[in-house]
Order: C-alpha cells, then sequence, then structure tokens
C-alpha cells in the first residue's frame, strides 16, 4: 500500500512539475541568450509590413485599414496587384512595389484568408516528407505557389530590375502563408540567378512575417542570409511543429490543438527531432520582438532579439492568451515600428563610434554568424547540412556552369558578371522541378528514396 502510494505521489509530482514549466513558460524565454538587434538591419522590417498590409487595402489613394501613421508608400510606385480572381486559387493575392527611396523592387503577399477555400487547398497541398527540393524538405504546396507567381511576375520582376540599372534589390515579403511562399521563391531564385537576369545573391531579400514552418533546418539556416523572419512574443505558427495541414484543420479548436503539442514535444528527444531530415522549420535568420514578462501586466517598451539558431528554434508551444493575437500582421506591425524607434533611441545614446564604422562591424558579425550556424548544423549532424566551405564552393560551381561567372573555377571569389543577353525563359527554372507523368501532366519532382520511412 505504502509503495503504490509512494508512485502516486511521484507520478502527481512529476505532473504538477511539468504543468507549471509549462504555464510559465513565456516567449521571451526562447530567445533570452540572444544578441539585441541594430537600428540598421532592422530599419526595413516595419515599412515592409505596411507594404504586406497594403495588399488588403483595394485603393492606397483612399484607404480604409490604415496602420497608425499611415501607409507610408507612394501610390504611384504600386506596378502590379494581383487579387484572387487573376490568381485563380494557385497563390494569395500580391502586389509589386518599386520602391525608389529604399532602392528595392517589392512583391508582398498577404496571408490566409480564413473565408477562402483556395487557402486552405494550398495549405492542405502536403504531407510529411512528400517535396524534396534543392537539397532538403519543403512544404509541397508553397512550393507550388512559389513557381506560380514566379512563373506570373518573372517577366515584369527582371524588367524592373534592368530598368532600374541592376542596382536595386529584390525583395520578397509575405505574411503567414505568404511567408511561406515568399520564402521558397528566395530559394528559387537564389538557385537560379542565371535565369533572372544573373541577379546577385546579395540582391536578394525575404522578409518572412509571423512565418510559416516551411523548409528543413539545413535549408533554414543554408539560406539564413537572404531570409529574414520576424516572431512577435508568443506567436503559435513559427512554434507549432504540427503540420500546416492539420493546423488549419483545427484553427478552431486551437487551444486543444496546443495543448496536445505540448503533451507529445514532452517525450520527443532533441536528437530525434535534430535527425529528422523532413521536419519542417522556420526560415532563415529570425528577429524576435519581445515586449511581454512573466507575471507582469501589459506590454513593455519592445526589445528586438536576433539570431541564427540551429538547435532550439523555437521548439516550445507557449501555452498563452496572445498566442493568436501575437500572429496578426496589423499588431506585428505595429511593435516593430515601436521597436525600431527604441533601438534608434538607445542606439544615440550609446554611439561612440562612426555610424559607417558601426554598419562594417556589423555587416562582419552577420556574415560571421551564418558561417557559424552552418558550422553548427554541420556538428550536430543535422541531415543534408553543408559547412560554409562547401556552400562557397557549390555557389561558384554553379556560376561557373552556368556561365555567370568571369573568373575560373580555381578563383575563389568567384566574380560576377550580370548581363546576359537574350530573353530567359523561366520555364527552364520550371522544367527543373517537374517531370511529366504518363498523362502528360507536370507533376513535381520528389525524392522517394528519402521519403520511404
Amino acid at each position: 500500500m505504502s509503495v503504490s502510494c509512494g508512485a502516486e505521489c511521484v507520478v502527481v509530482f512529476g505532473c504538477a512539475r511539468w504543468a507549471w514549466k509549462r504555464c510559465t513558460y513565456i516567449g521571451s524565454d526562447d530567445t533570452d541568450s540572444w544578441p539585441t538587434a541594430t537600428p540598421e538591419e532592422f530599419e526595413p522590417i516595419p515599412r515592409v509590413c505596411r507594404i504586406i498590409l497594403a495588399v488588403y487595402e483595394p485603393d492606397l489613394r483612399r484607404p480604409k485599414y490604415a496602420p497608425s501613421g499611415g501607409y507610408r508608400l507612394n501610390p504611384d510606385w504600386v506596378i502590379k496587384r494581383v487579387t484572387y480572381d487573376q490568381t485563380l486559387g494557385h497563390a494569395p493575392p500580391y502586389l509589386i512595389y518599386l520602391d525608389h527611396d529604399n532602392h528595392e523592387i517589392i512583391l508582398a503577399i498577404r496571408g490566409l484568408n480564413l473565408v477562402k477555400e483556395s487557402d486552405y487547398k494550398l495549405l492542405l497541398d502536403n504531407r510529411l516528407g512528400k517535396q524534396m527540393f534543392a537539397g532538403g524538405f519543403v512544404h509541397h504546396g508553397l512550393l507550388k505557389s512559389a513557381v506560380w507567381v514566379l512563373n506570373a511576375e518573372s517577366e515584369t520582376l527582371r524588367n524592373l530590375w534592368v530598368e532600374n540599372r541592376r542596382v536595386y534589390k529584390m525583395v520578397f515579403a509575405g505574411h503567414s502563408l505568404g511567408s511561406g511562399v515568399a520564402a521558397l521563391m528566395s530559394v528559387i531564385v537564389a538557385n537560379n540567378g542565371g535565369e533572372f537576369e544573373g541577379i546577385h545573391r546579395s540582391l536578394l531579400r525575404c522578409y518572412a512575417v509571423a512565418p510559416a514552418r516551411c523548409m528543413s533546418l539545413n535549408l533554414a539556416v543554408k539560406y539564413a542570409d537572404i531570409i529574414y523572419s520576424v516572431v512577435l512574443q508568443d506567436d503559435f505558427l513559427p512554434r507549432t511543429p504540427t503540420p500546416l495541414e492539420d493546423i488549419f484543420k483545427s484553427i478552431f479548436c486551437l487551444p486543444c490543438l496546443l495543448f496536445l503539442v505540448c503533451l507529445r514535444d514532452t517525450v520527443i528527444s532533441e536528437d530525434r527531432k535534430l535527425n529528422d531530415p523532413r521536419r519542417l522549420y522556420t526560415p532563415g535568420r529570425i528577429y524576435h520582438i519581445v515586449e511581454r514578462k512573466f507575471c507582469r501586466c501589459g506590454r513593455y517598451p519592445p526589445e528586438v532579439r536576433t539570431a541564427i539558431p540551429v538547435d532550439g528554434r523555437f521548439e516550445h508551444i507557449v501555452l498563452s492568451r496572445n498566442a493568436t493575437s501575437d500572429h496578426a500582421i496589423i499588431w506585428i506591425e505595429r511593435e516593430a515600428e515601436k521597436a525600431l524607434q527604441r533601438l534608434k533611441e538607445m542606439n544615440e545614446e550609446t554611439v561612440t563610434t562612426p555610424p559607417k564604422v558601426q554598419k562594417l562591424e556589423r555587416k562582419q558579425t552577420i556574415e560571421k554568424e551564418h558561417k557559424d550556424a552552418l558550422e553548427r548544423a554541420v556538428s550536430l549532424n543535422i541531415p543534408h547540412a553543408v559547412g560554409s566551405t562547401v556552400k562557397e564552393e557549390e555557389d561558384c560551381s554553379r556560376k561557373i556552369e552556368e556561365g555567370e561567372s568571369s573568373v575560373d573555377k580555381g578563383d575563389a571569389t568567384c566574380e560576377k558578371s550580370f548581363g546576359k543577353n537574350g530573353r530567359t525563359n523561366w520555364n527552364q527554372v520550371v522544367d527543373k522541378l517537374l517531370k511529366t507523368n504518363e498523362s502528360g501532366k507536370l507533376i513535381f519532382q520528389r525524392d522517394d528514396s528519402a521519403t520511404e520511412n
């Protein structure tokens, strides 16, 4: 009798301890050790959030949902606006904005529309390990959508880039569902720069706001130099390892789903998670906006932490009443703007060296963080991970094979030649991803040997 009572006490104590740790875990605990971002690197994010919000507006000259301070956009610079009627369910609505002030060509994609069946079809077009691409696994439906948008808009984007002296940055941005499409678009273009008038990788950027888990860990780290994810405090989507299709099947009972995920992840070891090549993650470098503290009421002045994590990459569900509200683009824009102003104020108080020197040092630090993350992924035996040296060699080899480099293979710098004669055909890129079945229909390539588990 005493033995059974003792066992019951141990079980009760263990369950109580687990419940206490789970209930007291807050979003800021994920990034306690991360360094603070600089104003220069965080500056584009509030602006990009406003451009994503502008996708919801039918007319920017008479806005209905303008954020505090307005959109601060020039309506004359909106090159193209695409609605659901035009995408025919292949992609969420988006717009193309030519930002002459910041020398950027921006394609911004809106998030999930809960009343649009086509958005759900896009999410549900996947299963674990279904689609392999660029040396890792990605979400099948989001990849199809990314290819469709590039097929539809590559000519427009390419012409804009050429007309602006090939010096503007090419920026893909999206929120929630759109973030996954934007992230995979940037991966495709980074791997096929020769089909995009030879655009250099350094001129590519992707801002994934409230990002969906859309690529395997090796790809998430590999493309951290061009993909920047933005997460507000307790946002549920970047933290939920449950496939997107299962999350949105259960969207109306999301608290139940999150609680069950907590229970499941308690018994899954970290090594098992890292060694699963099919598991999808938040892409790229992460900027975490933190504005609440444990057992404190209200919001505090937001701070921004940034890193390229390999292990511990938002692997804990946060049981918070703000888990869904922190996913809203309007809240993210508001807090990102506050965070930027606070970063600028802190920077003005602590400036002791010339700004140009600080910018150079931060750029070198960012590049070193990316190389360190690549090496960390290799040291942890992440499936398909490549070290920084191998990545540089792959990039140089690809440029040389495509005839885009002005140097021979022995030159490690691989200086880029931007000129490319003739009109490029984006269908060549699609052909690399697709194959024809017996009925003559194009379907996505997949690595069947990698998905037999």
